[in-house]
């Protein structure tokens, strides 16, 4: 048996971290204003606790570009390195001296948000550069060091004079590959991208600030103006401050600051605050959603220790708040790992339980707070509640408690008010529940003021996704169906213990069938005879639930979120058998006046589902015009 040491060789690493070690090469800049970011938090934490002697002051990170010489500047004022300390943490790769200080410090330095965690970061220069000079001076009194690399495992190592103040200059030297980095609008764009929020400020060029005139100055007196530090970058972002000392105002500018082109205000946000099991912070918005399934989604961000990681959040964010805005802080994320890794980490399922879980409590609060507002505000977020119903298992379990149900009359009910007051009226002679919904107030009107006549309360549900919450809560409660008001007619619908008594007899029930299946001759309809009420309609078209149900899912989804195959058109025509016009018709001898009687009533029907089109509308228009002349 051998046993040994496998011999990793850095010349080998070096092109791997080039080609392999991020996916985007811009990356580097994040990754180097980190470590510049930990310098610094480092010396704040060392400073509070009397371990650094020396003076906190107000450190910032600097980029400079310098185009024509294409070098590129990182510069500090954290902690600094001396020599044996580059030796260190520089020379040997993967060994991450955040690590260490976390370690080391672990009792104090917990909540210091340091972020390195594997010493690869700063390896992430040589994606861009040729070769990378390093001059840092450590906090201690130890001379300023330099060291550079082209690239190869050959470095050099020596004491300089050039730098006489504490902190650390990355220099790169960028390569041909890579000279978009020299341009000053791309690093602007990636500061902004990844560092926006970095709890360090970062100048990056000057700006000219206008001087404010003294009082007594003269009225043609010219206000003078200097150079200040152009601060690209918010340290304090709201997401990092307590929410009793946030105020609406303060929420609404974060928004705008994150969403600058977004000119329509939230409806409400949810702030985030959890350090067990795992430590997450952030603040989420709910959009002006309506019922607009296909707003554009990846508008969350997720950043470890206010640096931006990702804004694709599937599966680190549950599916149905992917609809919501905002940012999402955890230090449990790591950086430099790929989304499907982050999808099956398991701190990142327990922040999507705990995210959900968060939303649930903050819908309930809401509601409780100010039932009027919630019920003004319910037809812009109902997408999101009703398509977290559908998808969560452990958001619909706390649904009752958030979820309205609005009727035609424009009044909202949570679920148990609903059951309280349709109970005594709607239950049908086995006991069910019978809710009737309309899904378009406007093209089911007729039916829906059918059903208002018998004293019956109409929902009014019309969301894109309503179908799948309908399934969901047939099956999660006990005796509850749901039905479309046009379904079928609402005799049937609702069984009474009383049936309507029938005017005709059997042998003039199967004539009048028979002569409206003869004259409408169409198999999409299936003809029904119901003993109705003589006020109700004469012809009523139905469609069976089942597959109307099928067909709104299909609609749905098409192929999408809940994409499903393709249903024929099947309706049921429902002939009233007590109406005066049954009658009529079986008075009429004349077998064509007989036919146009049965095929007006059909059109009529037709256009109150407004199944009426094309060629079909133009005829009947011309035939309503007819009559009017007669």
């Amino acid at each position: 048996m051998t046993k040994g040491n496998i011999n990793v060789s850095v010349e080998n690493i070096f092109p791997l971290i080039k080609k392999f070690l991020y996916s985007d090469h811009e990356i580097f800049l994040r990754e180097l204003i980190s470590n510049a970011t930990d310098a610094t938090l480092k010396l704040k934490h060392l400073t509070s606790i009397g371990e650094a002697k020396v003076e906190y002051g107000n450190p910032k990170i600097e980029v400079k570009v310098d185009k024509e010489n294409k070098i590129l500047h990182i510069i500090d004022q954290g902690i600094g390195m001396t020599g044996e300390e580059v030796e260190k943490y520089i020379n040997q790769v993967a060994f991450s001296g955040a690590e260490e200080f976390l370690e080391k410090y672990k009792d104090t330095a917990k909540d210091s948000g340091i972020i390195g965690h594997f010493g690869l970061g700063f390896y992430s220069a040589f994606m861009v550069a040729e070769k990378v000079e390093i001059i840092t001076k450590s906090y201690k009194d130890e001379p300023a060091v330099r060291w550079i690399c082209d690239g190869s495992p050959e470095f050099t190592l020596e004491e300089t004079a050039d730098k006489t103040e504490r902190g650390t200059e990355i220099i790169l030297h960028i390569a041909e590959d890579s000279t978009e980095f020299l341009e000053e609008g791309k690093i602007r764009e990636l500061l902004l991208k990844y560092n926006k929020f970095m709890p360090v400020p970062i100048k990056f060029g000057t700006k000219t600030h206008t001087l404010p005139l003294p009082e007594d100055a003269p009225e043609d007196a010219v206000a003078e103006t200097e150079e200040v530090d152009n601060i690209v970058n918010n340290p304090t972002p709201a997401w990092t401050i307590a929410p009793s000392e946030l105020t609406n105002e303060d929420y609404m500018k974060f928004y705008h600051e994150l969403y600058p082109m977004q000119f329509e205000e939230p409806l409400f946000n949810i702030h985030l605050n959890v350090d067990y099991p795992f430590n997450l912070t952030g603040i989420l918005f709910f959009p002006k959603l309506s019922n607009n399934l296909n707003i554009e989604k990846d508008k969350i961000q997720l950043y470890q220790n206010q640096v931006f990681v990702t804004d694709e959040v599937k599966g680190i964010v549950p599916d149905f708040l992917m609809l919501l805005r905002g940012v999402i802080d955890s230090p449990d994320i790591p950086l430099n790992v790929s989304r499907s890794y982050l999808q099956a980490d398991g701190a990142v399922k327990k922040i999507s339980s705990y995210i959900t879980k968060k939303v649930a409590d903050k819908m309930a609060s809401l509601i409780n707070e100010n039932r009027e507002d919630y019920e003004k505000k319910w037809n812009d977020i109902k997408v999101v509640i009703e398509y977290g119903i559908v998808t969560e298992e452990k958001f619909a379990e706390k649904s009752d408690k958030f979820t309205l149900y609005p009727t035609t009359d424009e009044k909202y009910f949570l679920w148990s008010e609903l059951e309280e007051k349709i109970k005594p009226n709607q239950t049908d002679k086995d006991g069910n529940l019978i809710i009737l919904y309309a899904s378009n107030a406007d093209e089911q009107h007729s039916y829906i003021q059918a059903a208002k006549d018998k004293g019956y309360d109409v929902l009014l549900l019309d969301s894109p996704i309503i179908p799948h919450v309908i399934q969901k809560l047939e099956t999660s409660k006990d005796k509850i169906s749901f039905a479309r008001v046009d379904a079928d007619h609402i005799n049937n619908l609702i069984k009474k213990d009383e049936p309507v008594i029938s005017k005709l007899n059997e042998t003039e029930k199967e004539s009048l069938k028979k002569y409206v299946e003869e004259s409408i001759n169409d198999k999409k309809f299936t003809v029904q005879l119901e003993d109705l009420d003589s006020t109700d309609a004469p012809f009523t078209i139905t469609q069976p639930e089942f597959m109307r149900r099928m067909k709104d899912m299909q609609a749905t989804g098409g192929g999408g979120m809940f994409g499903m195959g393709g249903f024929p058109e099947m309706y049921n025509l429902v002939v009233n058998s007590n109406s005066e016009f049954a009658g009529q018709i079986l008075k009429t001898e004349n077998e064509e006046e007989k036919a146009g009687l049965i095929q007006y009533a059909l059109d009529l029907a037709k256009l109150s589902q407004n199944l009426l089109k094309g060629k079909e509308l133009t005829d009947f228009i011309q035939k309503s015009y007819k009559q009017l002349e007669k």
